[in-house]
């Protein structure tokens, strides 16, 4: 993929996904012996994993990418219409993981099995979602955009990154946030005490 707008979109999508696995992880996990950490980290996460795609991941797909795709590959309409039904959904998704999230620690292990199920249905759409990105869009991307297409969307995602690296310029919130849940996660999602 020589495109720097599909490097970034599957470099974001491979970031997505390993907090993904690693929230799935915790929750298989659960609290163990550090109840408050535990609660802490998965606060953290899920706040990650509903700032990070609604504010940098999704704005730039559905304004500048699918537009251009349903366009000109007809037959990704359908498939296009799903997927920004699921950008426009995903907010309310993670807000009601958070208020499950919420009552089972404020009401305790009773509602650890509602949050449990909607966690597990939210990481598996997730990651479902992307990969029909990755799988169907994109490749339908590379078919049909031509070079006037391609140099408007690199120039735009090429915002997010550092032209003497090629790394993505990083926004000190979400690198707090991210050192925060690594340092607290417990092994071997993260470097806090197992």
């Amino acid at each position: 993929m020589a495109h720097e707008s599909i490097r970034i979109i599957c470099e974001e999508h491979a970031v997505l996904a390993s907090m993904f696995r690693s929230l799935g992880l915790m929750v298989e996990r659960g609290p163990v012996d550090d109840v408050e950490g535990f609660f802490d980290v998965m606060r953290a996460m899920l706040f990650y994993v509903d700032e990070f795609p609604t504010r940098l991941h999704h704005p730039k797909e559905s304004e500048l990418l699918f537009p251009r795709v349903a366009r000109l590959a007809p037959e990704t309409v359908d498939l296009i219409a799903r997927l920004e039904q699921d950008h426009a959904n995903g907010e309310s998704e993670v807000r009601e993981l958070q208020h499950l999230l919420l009552a089972w620690e404020l009401v305790g292990s009773v509602r650890r099995p509602a949050f449990t199920a909607a966690a597990k249905q939210y990481l598996e759409f997730s990651l479902e979602h992307m990969r029909l990105e990755e799988t169907v869009i994109l490749p339908a991307a590379l078919r049909v955009l031509d070079d006037a297409d391609w140099k408007e969307l690199n120039a735009a995602f090429a915002t997010n990154c550092d032209p003497l690296t090629g790394k993505y310029l990083r926004d000190p919130v979400y690198d707090r946030l991210h050192t925060y849940i690594v340092m607290r996660a417990p092994a071997p999602i993260g470097l806090g005490k197992s």
